[in-house]
């Protein structure tokens, strides 16, 4: 399990065409690509699992907790970002609910990302 933080810090400033705002590119990939949106409400859970495919985990609303594969459970909030191996075990909880966007595939590249 890895984790990233997606901040204006490690972005890029676009100015062109009269922008102001701040590019985090996320990922890379050559093979197909699935992205879901996850909606977890109070006492939301994604239960102990095993990724099936390499897996990035963005959460954009809220906070909650996940743990990985050696049981260490670290919190995780708005602008977080994890990565899990494919097969690496999993879970996800949260209190008061969170929503995530899930991009998975063989093929992540994750090297564009600043790990925490």
């Amino acid at each position: 399990m890895q984790f990233f933080k997606l901040t204006k810090d490690t972005g890029l400033k676009i100015t062109e065409f009269n922008s102001n705002f701040y590019l985090s590119k996320i990922i890379q990939s050559n093979q197909p690509v699935k992205i879901s949106c996850m909606h977890l409400g109070e006492n939301g859970i994604i239960g102990l699992h095993q990724a099936t495919t390499p897996q990035l985990f963005l959460i954009i609303n809220g906070k909650g907790l996940v743990k990985g594969k050696n049981g260490n459970i670290v919190e995780v909030n708005s602008g977080s970002a994890v990565f899990w191996d494919k097969n690496e075990w999993h879970e996800t909880r949260t209190e008061d609910g969170l929503i995530a966007i899930a991009i998975e595939s063989e093929d992540i590249d994750c090297s564009i990302l600043n790990p925490l």
